[in-house]
């Protein structure tokens, strides 16, 4: 069911319109990284994605994430997809903030942290994404009241440096 979920998002974000962004080679690659799949050309469009990815153009950040979170057109690899996850999220992107809670929840690429978790949900939580807050209620169950109030905390000190301090 969340590969299927994954496949629709990555389908929805590859159909909406890109923002504008400050990188023009990036959104460049991005776009012709869509085109690639349009095209059936999956190792054009990867490598686009990544030329993007690299240039800090978010939305390919995220769906670099999402493919190697589930081995799509590449191999599966936790490790790479929590990097870019990161990155998206370290620009203020809800949907790789929640995913990237549900990595350190899991311990999918990065050491299980439910504090770590609870944090980068929140942050998702935050800025709006609809699923950040049930999840970070959800792992709250099972923390410590002490360990929840050091999430906060951290997740105060994440957003209050404009998320370059989110450790």
């Amino acid at each position: 069911m969340m590969k299927i979920f994954r496949v629709i998002a990555i389908g929805l974000m590859l159909a909406a319109p890109v923002q504008a962004q400050d990188f023009d080679a990036g959104r460049a690659a991005f776009d012709a990284g869509r085109a690639a799949f349009d095209a059936g050309d999956y190792i054009e469009a990867v490598s686009s994605f990544r030329m993007a990815a690299e240039q800090g153009h978010v939305t390919a950040q995220v769906g670099l994430g999402f493919m190697y979170f589930d081995g799509l057109y590449v191999l599966q690899d936790y490790i790479e997809a929590a990097h870019w996850y990161r990155m998206a999220a370290e620009q203020g992107d809800t949907t790789a903030q929640s995913l990237l809670g549900e990595m350190y929840e899991y311990g999918q690429g990065v050491p299980q942290d439910y504090v770590t978790a609870h944090m980068w949900y929140n942050l998702g939580a935050a800025n709006g994404n609809t699923l950040g807050g049930p999840n970070r209620d959800r792992i709250a169950e099972i923390m410590t009241p002490s360990d929840i109030s050091e999430a906060q905390r951290r997740a105060r000190v994440c957003m209050e440096s404009s998320y370059q301090d989110c450790d």
